[in-house]
């Protein structure tokens, strides 16, 4: 490295403008190379903070990000500061920067952040849900093979759960979620977070697919219960018999195993295992 070069991450507020930092405004306007995601949004923050952006503003965004983070790197190299900002969160969390940041790392630059809002623990704090332990996941799959696949694997998953998803995709993905994790899991839908029309939406993942189902509109974060033993589990047992039943009445053991998992409120992907089990026991 030629130079003291500085990559600092930004967080931008994810509704409010008067939610950011003094060292947000601070860094605006020193920095020599501001990265913005959408460089409108970012001008129309500016103007909403009353900040004149000093240095040179340059788009970096999913399309360009990895020829973008090259260029950038060779700014830091020179001994530059370059402020990375999204539309809204964190830089890197499903939003551009973690190349950059790799690649900052990989080269000893000094990489920093300026802690903002963030809507994967704003909706986890509202929520009602348990806050001790959680992850993160980000967008399920968009096809629904995959992310019925995806989110079976999270079936026995502990901790609670937070996604985001697009308006358009969000019924499909609770019906998806009701399907793997039982449709009486507990769940939060969080729209529009901190803005005007905020709305947090409770309930079981079955229900809240129905709701959705009329259309919902906006920024959508998705709070899910972790896994817990449930009294419906000492059934199973029953449960797999009504499955046989089903089976023997020529009901497809697919659709057995997913309306009786529905109805019992288990996860399907248990059920199903369960089912495999006794089949294949002489």
């Amino acid at each position: 490295m030629t130079g003291e070069g500085r990559l600092v991450l930004a967080g931008a507020p994810i509704g409010q403008a008067g939610d950011v930092s003094p060292r947000l405004r601070e860094a605006l306007a020193g920095a020599d190379v501001v990265a913005a995601e959408d460089t409108r949004r970012l001008r129309r923050l500016a103007g909403e903070l009353g900040v004149e952006i000093g240095g040179r503003v340059v788009s970096y965004y999913d399309a360009n990000e990895a020829a973008r983070a090259q260029e950038l790197l060779e700014t830091l190299r020179e001994g530059r500061t370059v402020v990375v900002i999204t539309d809204a969160g964190m830089p890197g969390v499903s939003d551009p920067g973690y190349r950059l940041t790799r690649l900052a790392v990989e080269a000893g630059v000094t990489v920093t952040a300026l802690p903002g809002p963030s809507a994967v623990t704003t909706a986890l704090a509202v929520s009602g849900l348990p806050s001790d332990r959680f992850c993160f996941e980000g967008f399920p799959p968009r096809k629904a093979g995959d992310r019925a696949r995806r989110l079976e694997a999270l079936a026995r998953e502990e901790r609670t759960m937070v996604f985001f998803e697009a308006p358009h995709r969000l019924a499909g993905s609770l019906a998806a979620m009701a399907d793997a994790f039982g449709a009486d899991r507990p769940a939060a839908v969080c729209r529009e977070l901190t803005k005007t029309y905020e709305e947090v939406r409770r309930g079981g993942l079955g229900e809240l697919a129905d709701w959705a189902e009329a259309g919902v509109k906006g920024e959508i974060t998705v709070v899910v219960a972790g896994h817990t033993a449930a009294p419906a589990e000492a059934d199973l047992p029953a449960l797999v018999t009504e499955v046989d039943r089903r089976v023997a009445a020529g009901e497809q053991r697919k659709t057995a195993v997913a309306d009786v998992a529905r109805a019992a409120g288990v996860p399907k992907r248990e059920l199903y295992d369960a089912v495999h089990r006794r089949s294949a026991t002489p």
